[in-house]
């Protein structure tokens, strides 16, 4: 089944791309979820119609990309945690964690967007990949330091 992608979809391709997908996955996820729309001939025509405002929407969703790259190219987010002898955190360290410390300084970035595979669970200097638009990615350096014990 093909199908035209009205938002942008990180598995499938960007809005306004015409994919092939399961007959089910398309009828039963895609379109009721309004994802997607069967790739119809009137529905191409509408496609052709909104290709511009599509492309307008994409350069500057990619320009902001870039501009959020250049604040945090250099950025070093530092985190206190508890932590055991032995440099194991109690916890651990999640996007979320990383994202509300961005947000403090300024820079508001979705936490989906900080690719994370496990939380951080030990002290360290530590890279994280940051995927902000599809092309736009960066290289974000988080420290977890001991919390200060009295």
């Amino acid at each position: 089944m093909e199908v035209i992608l009205q938002k942008d979809f990180e598995e499938l391709g960007l809005e306004g791309e015409i994919v092939k997908v399961a007959g089910g996955y398309g009828r039963n996820y895609l379109i009721p979820k309004g994802f997607a729309v069967e790739a119809t001939p009137q529905n191409l025509k509408a496609l052709d119609l909104k290709r511009k405002k599509i492309e307008i929407r994409r350069l500057k969703a990619t320009e902001e990309a870039e501009k959020v790259k250049e604040e945090l190219a250099g950025k070093v987010i530092t985190l206190t945690q508890k932590a055991g002898e032995e440099g194991k955190l109690y916890g651990s360290v999640t996007s979320m964690d990383i994202a509300a410390a961005l947000d403090k300084e300024g820079v508001v970035i979705d936490r989906k967007k900080i690719v994370l595979e496990r939380p951080i669970k030990s002290l360290g200097e530590f890279e994280v990949p940051v995927k902000l638009y599809p092309g736009v990615s960066c290289q974000l350096k988080v420290v977890v330091e001991p919390e200060e014990q009295e």
